[in-house]
């Protein structure tokens, strides 16, 4: 599995490209960030984050993204410019028909590290640690964007046995689910 994760901003937008499956070796396959002037215009801003991750989708690939899913912050100005970026990235991914997953960061510690508290240091070594680099990736942004990637290769198997599960569950209808035995458990 290929997965580009997307720690979104309009400032830095970290890129990482990771391959590989749960429980075994993964392997980084590219890493950066898409840097825009902070004194540029919005719109302009946004182009350029649009070009960088399309570059990113054209060379690399992928057959997941995996985004950081925005939260909440004190400062609305700072997660306003993290939201764009997301749905640049989200847009870019699902205009080529990729599927999109969002993490939370404290979902991405906790796959990385172990724990939802992490921080940037640990996160940074652990994501050098897991893909044997021979030092943390710089800025954090970058390092950031690996974890997602790492984080969905982990989590995607689960999730995806949880999503056919609901589906078979839907798919029932309403009502009291099926017995699947039966003889057994009900009285005749």
């Amino acid at each position: 599995m290929r997965v580009l994760g997307v720690d979104p901003g309009l400032t830095r937008c970290g890129i990482g490209v990771v391959e590989g499956v749960a429980g075994r070796p993964l392997t980084m396959i590219g890493v950066g960030v898409v840097r825009t002037p902070a004194d540029a215009d919005l719109g302009h801003r946004l182009v350029a984050v649009e070009r960088g991750i399309e570059q990113w989708l054209d060379e690399h690939r992928p057959e997941f993204v995996a985004v950081e899913r925005v939260f909440s912050q004190h400062n609305v100005r700072t997660v306003m410019g993290t939201a764009q970026a997301s749905a640049v990235a989200i847009l870019c991914a699902s205009r080529r028909g990729i599927p999109v997953a969002l993490h939370t960061p404290s979902e991405v510690k906790a796959a990385v590290t172990g724990s939802g508290r992490a921080d940037k240091a640990q996160v940074g070594a652990m994501v050098t640690r897991l893909l044997r680099l021979a030092a943390p990736p710089r800025p954090a942004d970058a390092a950031d964007a690996l974890a997602l990637a790492i984080c969905h290769i982990w989590r995607a198997p689960a999730q995806n046995r949880l999503q056919q599960a609901v589906a078979l569950h839907t798919s029932q209808g309403p009502g009291r689910p099926r017995n699947p035995h039966p003889s057994k458990g009900r009285p005749a």
